[in-house]
């Protein structure tokens, strides 16, 4: 049960930072599900005070995560439907096989949403540029709290004091 627990841990952990570039998946709280699933294995102990406190800091980028593209894609001039456009950019970037997709698909995206909501390419450019800029702040946040509490993950399993059968 033990190592089905541990792996169930791991897979969370992994889901969590794909999920930091993956909009459908929340990262940071999927990696803290992966936390919580450990702190159930014998041998790992975890004090509430630390998974409240990740809980707490998970929630609070999930949060962050919809307001940074919004904040670049305002102060840009962008509007909703450049944001729409990123995700879908986004969406179909990881999906094609181009090099670089996962980075040139948002600004497309945005671009595209912009041209349709205005018809002036350099407000829709800015606006684009904005909004990918925001788009990279967020994703880079969420990689970043995901590889935190990978090493959480590491630290806490190297400190495993039961044996495995």
């Amino acid at each position: 049960m033990e190592i089905f627990l541990v792996l169930a841990a791991l897979l969370l952990i992994i889901l969590g930072i794909v999920g930091s570039f993956l909009p459908i998946l929340p990262g940071p709280l999927t990696s803290w599900a992966g936390l919580l699933v450990l702190d159930f294995t014998d041998g790992v102990e975890m004090s509430q005070t630390f998974l409240i406190a990740t809980l707490v800091f998970a929630i609070f980028i999930y949060i962050l995560d919809y307001i940074i593209p919004a904040i670049g894609t305002k102060r840009f001039g962008g509007s909703k439907a450049g944001m729409i456009g990123t995700t879908l950019g986004l969406i179909i970037g990881i999906l094609s096989p181009i090099p670089f997709g996962i980075i040139i698909g948002p600004f497309i995206g945005a671009l595209i949403g912009e041209m349709i909501h205005r018809n002036d390419i350099d407000k829709a450019l800015k606006a684009a540029f904005g909004s990918f800029l925001g788009f990279i702040a967020s994703t880079f946040m969420k990689f970043v709290v995901a590889i935190i509490y990978l090493g959480f993950f590491i630290v806490k399993l190297s400190q495993h004091n039961t044996a495995w059968y």
